[in-house]
C-alpha cells in the first residue's frame, strides 16, 4: 500500500514562492507517474503538474495556468516529488493533492484523476493579494 504525505503548504502573498513536497512510502515510485492536482473553492479538481517516467528520462507536463511558474521534480533516492511554485497568484489558492500511479501513464491519461490509484491527504495553499 502506497502512502503519500504532502508538506509545504501555507499562506503567502502574491508574487511569493512555495515548495510542496510529497513523500511516498510503501512502494518505490522511481518509474511511477506522479503529480499534483488542486481543488479551489467552488471549482472542479484540476491537474497542476505531472511527472512521467520514460526510459530516456522523466517527462513533465503542466496546466497552462501554471506553465513557466511551477516546476515539478522527482528525487528517487528520497522517494519524493516536489512542486516549486513561483510567482504565486491569488487564483492559485487551492487544496493541493499529491497523486501517484505506479506505472507510467500515457499522455492522454495523465490529465484524468481516475487514473491515479494513490492520493495524499492534501495541503492548503492560500495566496493573498
Amino acid at each position: 500500500q502506497v502512502q503519500l504525505v504532502e508538506s509545504g503548504g501555507g499562506l503567502v502573498q502574491a508574487g511569493s514562492s512555495l515548495r510542496l513536497s510529497c513523500a511516498a512510502s510503501g512502494h518505490t515510485l522511481s518509474s511511477a507517474t506522479m503529480g499534483f492536482f488542486r481543488r479551489a473553492p467552488g471549482k472542479e479538481r484540476e491537474v497542476v503538474a505531472v511527472i512521467v517516467w520514460t526510459w530516456r528520462g522523466d517527462n513533465t507536463y503542466y496546466a497552462d495556468s501554471v506553465k513557466g511558474r511551477f516546476t515539478i521534480s522527482r528525487d528517487n533516492a528520497k522517494n519524493t516529488v516536489s512542486l516549486q511554485m513561483n510567482s504565486l497568484k491569488p487564483v492559485d489558492t487551492a487544496f493541493y493533492f499529491c497523486v501517484a500511479e505506479p506505472s507510467p501513464l500515457p499522455y492522454g491519461d495523465i490529465w484524468n484523476a481516475s487514473h491515479y490509484d494513490y492520493w495524499g491527504q492534501g495541503t492548503q495553499v492560500t495566496v493573498s493579494s
